[in-house]
């Protein structure tokens, strides 16, 4: 890999780095000050990015069963992606940064972002009660808005029963399309997890009640809020919510579901509702427009400055980890702390985050899901991207090599134990 400056381009077979058009524009949001500064314009003391070490880490994870595997860096207007492995398997058609995918829980900082642009307006607010917005759908009407959007509402995740396994699981649901009501009613069947406002406890039922929020409050389709309010106004031309549609529309990479039975085959699970995900896991994007994405938030140009800080208020996840209102923040081995999230539907891993100014992101993508070592390995994407080459072990960049911990299948599914 060469750096390259956003308006050059090379390719280098399949572990392929192109510089492509620097990131758009980004319009002000709803309730945020027109006057409001960007992002400090001093950049952060980061490393140069270790783009050996990224394209060792992708090497892995294609070793360990995806089929492909890719990363994107923007840094200040400089763009590098590489790739390894195929697109689609029947084709064999190479992956490239323009591949369109499943984003996953990706699609829970897009919810939280509605519904704090929703607060900036006046028309709720994070310590309302949900029942106050939508009488009788929780048990419980001390569940706030913010325990929703922060995972502390104690609400079982309904994706626990759905996928316990995971290919049976995916098949029953793969074009079924449910309510949100109904997703609820089957979280409902289980005790709460915690008391309201109490211990982190990661649940895609809480992102449904985001969604149908969303919809109560504006009178209007989840999908026709996220257009409005973050695609077009950032020209994220990649960025799609086709719910129930089951398609990928463009040029996009298939997604492979790893099953529970070592030695069976991968299930291409591109075509699906995602109906089981809606405003919890269902947007398609692409790695450019991910980043786009990420350091527009991070850069105060979605929400006002008070939702922001709201926003990132963490509860702790984990030593290296905390989670405010749909969003992540990642501490790395170099002492950087990174911001975004982690997606995970069936046949797609990836990570999208970026630098408190917004200035580096990373978007990483797997094509495919079950598969624990390949989750945890591409885990060193981050350490590449944002703390360099520091060491080197056995020949692979240490970036990768420090990316030790154990990730775990959070996003979808989280009481089931993958391997």
């Amino acid at each position: 890999m060469v750096t390259t400056t956003a308006r050059r381009g090379t390719a280098l077979a399949t572990a392929a780095l192109l510089s492509l058009l620097a990131a758009p524009a980004h319009a002000t949001p709803r309730g945020a000050s027109p006057t409001a500064a960007p992002a400090t314009t001093t950049r952060p003391l980061l490393p140069e990015p270790d783009l050996t070490g990224l394209r060792g880490v992708l090497r892995t994870a294609q070793q360990q069963g995806a089929p492909g595997a890719l990363a994107r860096i923007d840094d200040h207007g400089t763009v590098q992606w590489s790739a390894v492995g195929v697109a689609d398997r029947t084709t064999g058609r190479l992956l490239a940064d323009t591949d369109r995918f499943r984003v996953g829980s990706i699609t829970k900082t897009f919810s939280a972002v509605v519904l704090l642009q929703l607060v900036d307006e006046g028309r709720l607010k994070l310590d309302d009660p949900v029942d106050r917005h939508l009488p009788g759908l929780l048990p419980d009407d001390r569940i706030t808005v913010r325990q929703v959007l922060s995972h502390r509402s104690g609400l079982y995740d309904y994706t626990n029963d759905m996928f316990a396994d995971s290919v049976q699981g995916f098949e029953a649901v793969r074009n079924k399309v449910f309510t949100y009501r109904q997703l609820v009613a089957l979280s409902l069947r289980h005790p709460r997890t915690t008391a309201p406002g109490g211990a982190y406890s990661y649940s895609n039922t809480n992102f449904v009640v985001a969604g149908l929020l969303i919809e109560k409050l504006t009178g209007r389709p989840v999908g026709t809020e996220y257009r409005e309010r973050i695609i077009d106004p950032l020209k994220l031309r990649d960025t799609f919510y086709v719910h129930p549609g089951t398609g990928i529309p463009g040029r996009h990479a298939h997604g492979y579901l790893t099953p529970d039975r070592a030695g069976a085959p991968l299930v291409d699970a591109t075509e699906q509702t995602a109906s089981w995900a809606q405003s919890a896991g269902a947007i398609i994007s692409s790695t450019r427009d991910l980043g786009t994405f990420y350091a527009a938030l991070l850069r105060g140009r979605l929400t006002s400055a008070a939702r922001l800080a709201e926003m990132k208020r963490w509860t702790v996840v984990n030593p290296a980890q905390g989670y405010g209102l749909g969003l992540r923040r990642r501490d790395l081995s170099c002492g950087v702390s990174v911001y975004g999230h982690t997606g995970a539907v069936q046949g797609y891993y990836s990570y999208a985050f970026t630098t408190g100014d917004g200035g580096r992101s990373l978007t990483a993508l797997a094509t495919t899901s079950n598969n624990g070592k390949v989750l945890n390995t591409m885990l060193g994407t981050l350490e590449s991207a944002f703390c360099g080459a520091r060491t080197r072990v056995g020949g692979t960049a240490g970036a990768a090599g420090r990316a030790t911990s154990v990730e775990r299948h959070e996003d979808i599914a989280p009481g089931v134990e993958r391997y």
